[in-house]
């Protein structure tokens, strides 16, 4: 067995472990979904922009943790709502609003959370080498680690084993507010 053989086997083993750890917890999963811009149908009608379902999981940081045990690099995220009236208070705004309603119109449920952007991230040694400072995972010493912020060096970074398991703790035992 090679040695990157064996990291890919031991990263995979973690994502399963944290997987199993956050359904026996009862902790629900999140949407992942692509974003569909706004498009022309038959006879020139517009046909508003939507999400399409790409699976479930859960958000951990920098990284979604999906329930097939596959890592995403986390993109971004919205609750699902009406989209309502224009109300023109900025162009961020009404750019979040329409991203809200295009995931409504996708079949999710009112206040559900919905990852979009996101891209999934391949454990085979050839993709490993190819992620660069602004990802935020990647191999060192043989060990995929997980960096807390864009660029930071990935030879103090936790290794992916340690990053599930302290944010499966936190998903599964959150800490209480200060009071």
């Amino acid at each position: 067995m090679s040695e990157h053989s064996s990291t890919r086997d031991r990263a995979a083993r973690s994502c399963a472990d944290a997987v199993a750890a956050l359904q026996l917890a009862g902790v629900l999963p999140e949407a992942i979904a692509e974003y569909v811009p706004e498009g022309r149908r038959l006879f020139v009608l517009p046909r508003p922009a939507t999400m399409r379902a790409l699976g479930e999981a859960w958000r951990l940081g920098s990284l979604l943790l999906d329930t097939e045990g596959g890592l995403w690099v986390a993109g971004r995220a919205t609750r699902a709502a009406e989209r309502g009236r224009v109300g023109y208070q900025s162009v961020s705004r009404e750019e979040r609003r329409d991203i809200a309603a295009a995931a409504l119109r996708g079949g999710y449920a009112e206040g559900f959370p919905v990852n979009f952007d996101a891209r999934p991230i391949s454990l085979d040694e050839a993709s490993l080498r190819e992620l660069g400072p602004t990802d935020p995972i990647g191999l060192a010493e043989s060990e995929i680690r997980v960096r807390w912020r864009t660029g930071a060096s990935l030879d103090s970074a936790p290794t992916l084993e340690q990053y599930l398991r302290e944010r499966v703790a936190l998903l599964v035992d959150p800490p209480l507010p200060a009071s």
